[in-house]
This record gives structure tokens, C-alpha cells and sequence, in this order.
């Protein structure tokens, strides 16, 4: 029942993901982070199968590193989302990766920008957009919702309304979810939206 979602408001963008670790009817942990930050002014969120998507955007954050260290200046969000895209279809034509992803950044020529791309190699510019089980609820809220220009305040409110009602419609919603927002002071987690606190966390029960 995975959910990542994100938009673009003025001046930054933003991606949220659930943050259960769910193989089967089993929830592992309740507190796994999908958002990956790719560099200083960038964010990648991304579900689908455990394996595929850690170490598919771990390849993605090393090989934007390795370009940053041999040519001495970061890519663009647009040239990162390209990257990305090209290895999925590369990957898709020998041992696929069944992730899907939301590329925020920020770039000081053109500002904010948002990417979606699917398992199976699509790449488009977007300005709101969802993944999961839980993009379902999400799109017809952002839908009703969203405009260009938001406010980050607009913008947490409009993620708030998103999260209720993905924790009211499904039938097993994942209960806590990240927000990540970047802009031109750079690519930094904003807040935490918990309902459930992770198992490990929790002081064991007495008989």
C-alpha cells in the first residue's frame, strides 16, 4: 500500500512517501525513509519492491556523485531526471527495475521542477503527481486543490488533507509518512507525519 506523491509550489518543491516496509501481510518497520537526498538540491522518492528500490537510487545518488567529482559541477534536475530515465530503460531491457520515481530539484536558472518516472522507463515534466495505492486519493485531492505559485504553508496543508484521506479511504493505509522539500537553500527533510511509532522503538512488554 505504498504512496509517494509530490508538487511543486513557489519557489520549491516537495515529495512525501509513506514509510512502512511491508513484504506480504507483514509490516517490518514503520519508519523506512523513500526519499532519497540525491545531492545538495535535489530529491528522489521512489517505491516499488524493497531490493529494486534501494539499490536502484543508491546507483542513481553514486553516479550523480561521480559526475559532480569528475567535471566539477552538479547536473541539472532535468539532465539527472534524463540519467535516471536512461538507466531504467537500459535496466528494463535486461533485468528490470520495478521502482517508480519522483525526482524534485531545484536549479538556480530555472527554479523549481518535478519529474515523474515509471518502471517502465516514461519520463515526464510535472507539477503534481503520485505513485501507489494511495495516489488513488491523493491525485483527486491535488487535483481539487493545487494551483501554481503555492505557498509552503498551502503546500503542507494541501499534504495534510492528502494523508487524511489516504489514512481514511484504505483499507490497510501505511499510518506514518516524510515530507521533503527543496528549494534554494537546498534539499532537507521538513517534517514527519507518525501516527504509529516503530516497533524497536517501543519499550517491551511485560508479562
Amino acid at each position: 500500500m505504498e504512496c509517494v506523491f509530490g508538487l511543486v509550489g513557489n519557489g520549491f518543491a516537495l515529495v512525501v512517501a509513506d514509510t512502512s516496509a511491508v513484504h506480504s501481510i507483514l509490516v517490518h518497520k514503520s519508519n523506512e525513509d523513500k526519499i532519497m537526498i540525491l545531492d545538495s538540491h535535489k530529491l528522489l522518492g521512489a517505491s516499488g519492491e524493497s531490493g529494486d528500490r534501494v539499490q536502484f537510487t543508491e546507483y542513481i545518488q553514486k553516479n550523480v556523485a561521480l559526475y559532480q567529482f569528475r567535471n566539477g559541477i552538479p547536473l541539472t534536475t532535468a539532465a539527472a531526471a534524463n540519467f535516471t530515465r536512461g538507466e531504467l530503460a537500459t535496466a528494463l531491457r535486461k533485468s528490470p527495475y520495478f521502482v517508480n520515481i519522483l525526482l524534485a530539484g531545484y536549479d538556480k536558472e530555472t527554479g523549481p521542477s518535478l519529474y515523474y518516472m515509471d518502471y517502465i522507463a516514461t519520463l515526464h515534466k510535472i507539477e503534481k503527481g503520485a505513485f501507489g495505492y494511495g495516489s488513488y486519493f491523493s491525485l483527486s485531492m491535488m487535483d481539487r486543490h493545487y494551483h501554481s505559485g503555492m505557498s509552503v504553508e498551502e503546500a503542507i496543508d494541501l499534504v495534510d488533507k492528502c494523508i487524511v484521506e489516504i489514512r481514511s479511504r484504505l483499507v490497510v493505509a501505511p499510518p506514518n509518512f516524510v515530507i521533503k522539500i527543496v528549494d534554494k537553500d537546498g534539499a532537507r527533510e521538513y517534517a514527519w507525519r507518525e501516527s504509529i511509532k516503530d516497533a524497536a522503538a517501543l519499550p517491551p512488554t511485560t508479562a
